[in-house]
């Protein structure tokens, strides 16, 4: 796989050694160019006119089409989304339950998932239980290990009371994959039948998630990170019974059959599809932007190739800072995907992991540090170069011997 191409079309990668992907990726050059034209497009037709709303509709079907083809799901299950955290609230505060009944949340989720979990539970009186996931730290030759001990935990922490399983589908903070599609298997196998959340942030543009997806009552995502998609526009994939069982949370006229009527002279006024879960005014610029990085990746190969890629890519930054005194990755083996997790004794540096952020981005060379648990996180994409590794470990290794 060429990975010059994508690369040359983003000027953000152009003068940086950049390991962020995780974070929000690049903005390739066409895309940008492609929201451009459609700013312009509104303007030339009127950004309130009749002509304007065929543009806008056409807009929305076409990104939501797109992403639910992705997700393998189909249209009326896929709600447009600002980003992860919306796409994973707004169904979730409108599932159907009752005081006393239990979330149980992984120990690897994102801070604003959790934060969303706790304060829906201090409103409803549920009580919050953790499926502990953070421990199963080998590599993907270890996959069905990882699958066994995260469904193994899963059965032993499920109660008659459990009726919402937040699980993320690759760990933002270890790197390690979650087995979606077997573990919402085993959830409609549980007398309680909870609903399963997964926060999908660094899957979509990373590994294929169609399985997943389609397996999951809620599959939120973004396209800013790994897709390299503008930020603010994502999607959130569904189930049927989300669908019938949900209620709207936060509230808008895109909630609504019709916007012109006002909710008291109409018994059911919202979508009966995923749009219930949509809001109101959004950027449509960004929806041409999204679907041109989309075919921008698909041009470097089908998700399998570029996956490979990445694979390559991570085993390698895993295999030379797993060789550096000092340096530990997280996972016990080659990551599943481009996430690389890594800890560097503090006496063997001499900094703090936010410390040693800091001096790589002097050398316009970025990875970032996590907190939970205390470690260092670089991201391999398919434009990610050899000659990139090879400057992160040449100053990695620099860092800890100055420390020993």
């Amino acid at each position: 796989m060429d990975t010059n191409k994508l690369r040359s079309l983003c000027p953000a990668l152009q003068n940086k050694t950049y390991f962020n992907y995780g974070g929000q990726g690049p903005l390739p050059t066409p895309s940008l160019d492609a929201i451009t034209a459609s700013w312009r497009r509104i303007q030339d037709l009127g950004p309130f006119t009749t002509d304007i709303w065929p543009y806008i509709s056409a807009e929305a079907n076409n990104t939501r089409g797109r992403l639910a083809r992705l997700c393998n799901v189909p249209a009326h299950r896929l709600a447009l989304s600002e980003n992860v955290t919306t796409g994973c609230v707004l169904p979730l505060w409108g599932l159907p339950i009752d005081d006393g009944d239990h979330i149980l949340i992984s120990d690897c989720e994102h801070p604003g998932v959790v934060a969303a979990c706790h304060e829906l539970a201090r409103r409803r009186q549920l009580q919050v239980h953790t499926l502990p996931v953070k421990q199963c730290r080998l590599g993907r030759d270890d996959q069905a290990h990882t699958d066994h001990e995260v469904l193994t935990a899963l059965e032993e922490q499920l109660t008659s009371k459990t009726r919402i399983v937040v699980l993320s589908h690759l760990l933002w903070n270890t790197g390690q994959q979650m087995p979606i599609a077997a573990v919402a298997a085993q959830l409609q196998q549980h007398p309680a039948q909870p609903f399963l959340l997964v926060d999908a942030a660094q899957s979509v543009g990373q590994i294929p998630v169609a399985e997943a997806a389609a397996a999951a009552d809620i599959y939120a995502f973004t396209g800013h990170k790994w897709a390299c998609g503008p930020e603010g526009l994502g999607g959130v994939a569904l189930s049927e019974r989300v669908l019938s069982d949900g209620h709207p949370t936060v509230i808008g006229w895109r909630s609504l059959q019709d916007e012109t009527r006002a909710v008291a002279e109409d018994p059911d006024p919202f979508h009966h599809d995923s749009r219930r879960f949509e809001v109101a005014t959004s950027c449509v610029p960004l929806m041409a932007g999204l679907r041109c990085s989309l075919d921008l990746l698909e041009q470097e190969g089908s998700e399998d190739k570029r996956l490979g890629q990445i694979r390559i890519l991570s085993e390698q930054l895993w295999r030379e800072l797993k060789s550096i005194p000092g340096v530990s990755p997280l996972l016990d083996g080659p990551p599943p995907a481009g996430l690389v997790s890594f800890q560097m004794r503090s006496e063997a540096t001499g900094a703090t992991p936010a410390e040693v952020v800091k001096s790589l981005g002097g050398q316009q060379l970025w990875i970032r540090d996590l907190a939970d648990p205390v470690c260092l996180r670089a991201c391999t994409h398919i434009c990610t170069s050899q000659n990139d590794i090879a400057q992160l470990t040449d100053q990695i290794r620099t860092l800890s011997a100055m420390g020993s």
